[in-house]
């Protein structure tokens, strides 16, 4: 069974978090939660939460098919991020001769898959 959890208009560009998702794509859920506390990132609590609340959320999902977790099992299926949109974040820098330079503030949604390995039968 799979679970997934998005974090959306996130203060990070998509490139460093996707940097990041590199690191735990593939890995169980308990080693992404050991590996994230040692990366040097700015970003690295947005995505800690994010794996986190997907994985509640498959535990969630498998109470309610009255399944039990088993946390060594669960492992980030998929996960990236993508550019959200700047359009509105825009903001101004002062520039020579009283001048304004406009630039934009990038923004990313990220999204986490996780799964249990066992594939569900409908």
């Amino acid at each position: 069974m799979e679970a997934q959890a998005r974090a959306r208009f996130q203060r990070y560009g998509s490139r460093k978090v996707a940097q990041l998702l590199r690191e735990i794509r593939g890995k169980s859920v308990l080693e992404a939660e050991e590996i994230l506390p040692s990366v040097p990132r700015a970003c690295r609590e947005m995505v800690e939460k994010t794996v986190k609340s997907a994985a509640a959320n498959l535990a969630i999902k498998l109470g309610r098919a009255g399944k039990t977790v088993v946390p060594e099992r669960v492992f980030i299926k998929s996960c990236w991020a993508g550019a959200g949109p700047m359009g509105h974040m825009k903001r101004v820098l002062p520039a020579p001769q009283g001048r304004a330079m406009t630039f934009k503030r990038k923004v990313s949604h990220l999204t986490v898959i996780v799964s249990d390995g066992v594939e569900e039968n409908n």
